[in-house]
């Protein structure tokens, strides 16, 4: 498929996403409407836009690619998402709306104070711009490769280009917008899932029971992984809980999703969309695994090297665009594009509310409003835009591995301390020492990223996604060290 196509298509697409944001912001583009659409957003279509920001692009990408060195590995770590969703849905959402929070992070001021506060809340602009950047990143290296080396332009030029249409259709209308932009961005997601399987299906002559027997049948499908504890990161118990607790935090203790759970109208329909959203997610992700081990047979067949690709992150694009025809290529980019943009126009809008909220003051300001505190907002916006440019090229200097690992190893070490405050606020009366918080949660990761690397060394351990569990226990274990009881309670 042709450089100039596929960047028609994009353009074109965007050019769609720009003109829903000029709809559903006209009349409405105050920071209420910006924050949390004013309280009055549709549980469906959050259920239904949750989806595309939880997949990502790395979903899309990376989850099939890992399927060469992992198999279905993955899904252990799925099943545990599940139990952490559930547990989001009966624990934290009622917590929320009982004390009626824009900011999830304020609810750490009131149970443990201001420094524990403005930690919980840079915590989260740390950890959302990496990770925010890291799902940008995948689709920028795609558009990059098969549409922008052709026509000689930069990859800084290429990430640029790619946050300035996000800002461009979200700096105005924010999560009212988001709202309507992921809902459908995520119809186009699944209906190019399901899209693809058919495509590179039929490529290798195969039906569809056929398709999902030979799957079965390959090396491919092994889920449950059993042996070797310590020295496997995909053993079942790593995984599983793993999934457990970075889906708490990276979900629960996330301003990204909960504005989105927020801006429903009741708790209740809150927990209906979480739940909805709950019965989509593993199937999902099976098929995601699917068109894995489908473009690994894939490639076996057509004798394709996959070892020459830089990263198994080539893997999906350079079939799905270099040897499918016109169609499945088009229909490629158009899940990519809808998977990476419906995870990262959501952020971006979910940075700008925490750093309004949490930094600069905003619902303590009378006039929420008027044109000086929207101009502001607009600052930021396009303040943190900026951030995430930088943090997508640092990335792209310093990684060599599949993003979706380097994804959840990264929230392992930034949103642990998160988890920690969060349990030591939930599970406790106690009195924190609340100016040591900001020393604790730099102190927990470092030693972290020590015992990490002891712990292979000395006893052949190695970690896997339970390494946020590691963080966030120390940081628990310091914050009750430094805390005193409640003489009250």
């Amino acid at each position: 498929m042709s450089p100039t196509l596929l960047l028609s298509f994009l353009l074109g697409y965007f050019t769609l996403l720009v003109t829903i944001s000029y709809f559903t912001s006209k009349g409405s583009s105050d920071n209420a409407s910006f924050f949390i659409a004013n309280r009055n957003s549709k549980w469906y279509l959050v259920a239904v836009g949750m989806i595309g920001t939880n997949l990502s692009g790395v979903t899309f990408i990376s989850v099939p690619g890992a399927v060469g060195n992992s198999a279905f590995g993955y899904f252990q770590f799925v099943l545990g998402n599940t139990v952490g969703f559930i547990l989001i849905a009966t624990v934290l959402l009622p917590l929320y709306y009982r004390i009626k929070l824009i900011s999830i992070y304020t609810y750490l001021e009131q149970r443990l104070g201001y420094w524990s506060y403005k930690s919980g809340a840079m915590i989260f602009l740390v950890s959302r711009t990496i990770g925010s950047a890291l799902r940008l990143y995948i689709v920028v290296i795609v558009l990059q490769r098969f549409i922008f080396d052709a026509l000689n332009v930069p990859f800084g030029v290429t990430v640029v280009i790619c946050l300035f249409l996000i800002w461009l259709y979200t700096f105005k209308g924010g999560l009212k917008t988001i709202i309507i932009t992921d809902t459908l961005q995520t119809v186009f997601l699944l209906s190019s899932l399901v899209l693809s399987i058919w495509f590179i299906a039929k490529s290798l002559d195969l039906g569809i029971l056929s398709t999902f027997e030979t799957i079965k049948e390959s090396s491919y499908s092994k889920i449950f992984f059993f042996e070797d504890f310590a020295g496997n990161k995909h053993h079942f118990i790593k995984q599983f809980l793993g999934g457990i607790f970075v889906t708490i935090a990276m979900t629960g203790l996330d301003q990204d999703i909960m504005q989105k759970n927020l801006s429903c109208r009741n708790i209740k329909d809150a927990q209906k969309n979480m739940f909805t959203f709950i019965g989509f997610f593993a199937g999902l992700n099976l098929f995601f695994l699917s068109v894995g081990a489908l473009l690994y047979l894939y490639a076996a067949a057509k004798g394709i090297n996959v070892d020459a690709m830089l990263t198994p992150d080539y893997l999906f694009p350079e079939i799905a665009l270099k040897h499918l025809s016109t169609v499945p290529s088009v229909v490629f980019m158009l899940g990519l594009t809808a998977a990476t943009f419906a995870s990262t126009d959501s952020a971006l809008t979910a940075l700008t509310t925490s750093f309004c909220i949490d930094f600069l003051g905003f619902d303590k300001k009378k006039g929420q409003n008027d044109k000086r505190l929207v101009y502001q907002r607009q600052v930021v916006h396009i303040f943190l835009s900026v951030l995430m440019l930088l943090v997508i090229l640092t990335f792209k200097l310093i990684n060599s591995d599949s993003v979706v690992i380097a994804l959840f190893k990264a929230a392992g070490y930034t949103y642990g301390p998160l988890l920690g405050l969060f349990a030591f606020g939930m599970l406790t009366r106690r009195n924190v020492n609340d100016r040591a918080v900001p020393f604790i949660c730099l102190f927990a990761p470092i030693v972290t990223f020590i015992i990490e690397g002891k712990a292979l060394v000395l006893v052949g351990y190695s970690f896997g996604f339970e390494l946020i569990i590691v963080n966030s226990l120390i940081t628990y274990l310091c914050l009750f060290a430094s805390s005193k009881r409640d003489e009250r309670v």
